[in-house]
């Protein structure tokens, strides 16, 4: 594990939705990338046994924050909020499967960002490993 994956761990770890009641666990961070993973459970999942579109937006928006905050890991202060995001659903993620949101910047601007998360579902319920994109996400970020 790299320095910046250690801070961003121990700074959003007071993000408490994400990381205690959702379960999300941030697998690596760097400059202006970050990537998080979360097995989805029954609590995450639709009536159609599914992921939930909120628990993916959360594990994008997550992935985003960190991703946009790398840069002031080192003193905590956060600086980058998202300020809007466009959901893709395209493929759904059955209960069990592990998913994994890669976020890196389009662009890091002086007070705006746009960041592009893709989140992956590797399903091996079926007794074969597939691995599929599930949604893409494109959040706004802004600078508070």
């Amino acid at each position: 594990m790299n320095d910046m994956t250690a801070r961003a761990r121990a700074v959003f770890a007071a993000d408490r939705y994400a990381t205690e009641l959702t379960g999300i666990e941030i697998a690596s961070a760097d400059d202006h990338e970050a990537a998080c993973t979360l097995t989805l459970a029954a609590k995450h999942c639709n009536a159609r046994g599914v992921a939930m579109g909120g628990v993916l937006y959360t594990l994008a928006d997550f992935a985003a924050a960190i991703a946009a905050n790398s840069d002031c890991l080192g003193s905590g202060d956060l600086h980058w909020v998202s300020l809007d995001a466009t959901v893709h659903y395209l493929s759904p993620a059955p209960l069990g499967a592990r998913l994994t949101a890669r976020c890196h910047a389009l662009k890091h601007g002086r007070t705006t960002a746009l960041y592009q998360t893709i989140i992956e579902s590797l399903d091996n319920s079926k007794d074969a490993l597939r691995e599929r994109t599930v949604a893409v996400v494109e959040t706004t970020m802004m600078r508070v």
